[in-house]
């Protein structure tokens, strides 16, 4: 049984990584320039030690709570190992002080008030926070993220905070089998990012956007990251 899932892990992960290179080399770019993010919500720790020996480096978990439980007693994986965790669910700000502490990276940072007390904390524990905006590309009110008009003004607002590294911004694409409407909502956050960067209001060019069910859309639309679980790591148990 240990064999079998080895295996399929290994099958899905070199899919996923001709899956990119072939929307890479559709679009013109480069898949070396692409950062998988293996997604471990509900999965094992052993899965993502697993994927570490294949060679993922970049894991997200969507709750505090999870990861405390899963990676606080077991970073890093072995001496010398180099994975780099993101929070990429919302965050309350209640939880900011135990996300800061456990995470690497803080994906959707969607309100000034929690990237204030992300600031103050990251401060106090004595680091400096990578970050991202989460914007809400798609216009669904169930989503998290702020509205794109709002994007300039508020990457201004975070400028002004200590402790903090803005690198970029994410979205979570509209769940629809329209891929035009998919495509527009991740061309939109390409533009925000692209005049965000061009006046100096971010330190990196970071676009998270793409998920198992769409990745080579974003990859189509500039994506520098992008988020899979299910295509690595087969269907998730509900939680």
């Amino acid at each position: 049984m240990q064999n079998q899932m080895d295996s399929a892990l290994r099958g899905r992960l070199a899919e996923v990584q001709d899956r990119i290179a072939k929307a890479a080399e559709k679009a013109n770019r480069d898949p070396a320039a692409i950062t998988l993010v293996a997604i471990t919500k509900t999965f094992p720790l052993d899965f993502a030690r697993k994927a570490y020996a294949l060679g993922v480096r970049h894991f997200g978990e969507n709750r505090v709570q999870e990861g405390i439980e899963k990676w606080q007693d077991n970073r890093p994986f072995w001496p010398n190992s180099m994975e780099t965790l993101h929070l990429v669910g919302h965050l309350q700000r209640n939880k900011v002080r135990r996300a800061v502490q456990l995470f690497d990276r803080i994906d959707s940072v969607d309100s000034l008030e929690l990237a204030e007390d992300i600031s103050r904390i990251s401060g106090e524990l004595g680091r400096t926070t990578d970050i991202l905006i989460e914007v809400n590309t798609s216009g669904e009110q169930q989503k998290y993220g702020i509205h794109p008009a709002y994007t300039a003004e508020f990457a201004s607002e975070i400028l002004e905070l200590p402790n903090l590294k803005l690198l970029g911004l994410m979205t979570v694409g509209p769940l629809t089998n329209d891929n035009s409407l998919i495509a527009e909502t991740y061309s939109l956050l390409r533009w925000l990012s692209a005049d965000l960067y061009s006046v100096d209001l971010l330190s990196g060019d970071v676009l998270s956007m793409g998920m198992s069910n769409d990745f080579e859309i974003a990859i189509a639309e500039g994506a520098t990251e992008i988020r899979l679980g299910t295509a690595l790591f087969g269907t998730r148990s509900q939680a």
